[in-house]
């Protein structure tokens, strides 16, 4: 759970290759005590590892965070910037991070292709791509734009309850008679 931009940038540099719900658990302790790029520098990375230390890579993740603290302050009047060039310009910042964050704080339409939607997007047609930005790029191109800002969080979810990546649920699909999957397995 975030309350600010900030916030959800630190939230989503810590869930690399972590679950929700162990970012969720560290954070709600963590933004009681660092809400902004100042307080979280002045908990210092020892304070820091402390709060994140039940997620994984969190050493480097910690080495990052308190990077980008620093450079908010320094180059950003310690505001998120609001382009993708400042964001990944960020220690920890890639492109998926930097759109989620413009996605989901700045309403911008970006999709941020994780596991679940290139998973999905591949496996039911809607983009195909052997890396996360040929689907991006694909799915920029075949989603209409009043859809794009939705589409994200859209994907993900029909990924993680429905398309899941080892017995996907296909007789409870709602879009099943779309999807090109569903054509190569036998029920």
């Amino acid at each position: 759970m975030y309350h600010s931009p900030f916030e959800l940038l630190i939230a989503v540099i810590l869930s690399a290759q972590a679950t929700d719900i162990s970012v969720n658990k560290a954070t709600v302790n963590l933004f009681k005590v660092a809400k902004t790029p100042e307080t979280l520098l002045a908990i210092g990375e020892k304070g820091l590892i402390h709060h994140i230390k039940t997620i994984g890579l969190y050493t480097t993740k910690a080495k990052h965070i308190m990077a980008t603290c620093q450079k908010l302050i320094n180059n950003f009047h310690s505001n998120v910037p609001k382009n993708r060039d400042d964001l990944e310009s960020l220690p920890g910042v890639g492109r998926k991070t930097a759109n989620v964050i413009l996605n989901t704080c700045f309403g911008q339409p970006t999709i941020a292709v994780d596991t679940h939607i290139f998973r999905v997007a591949n496996r039911i047609g809607l983009a195909t791509g052997k890396t996360p930005l040929a689907v991006e790029q694909q799915l920029m191109k075949n989603i209409p734009t009043e859809f794009k800002h939705d589409a994200h969080h859209w994907l993900i979810l029909h990924g993680r309850y429905v398309c899941t990546a080892r017995k996907p649920k296909c007789p409870s699909c709602l879009i099943r008679d779309l999807c090109e999957y569903k054509n190569k397995t036998v029920d």
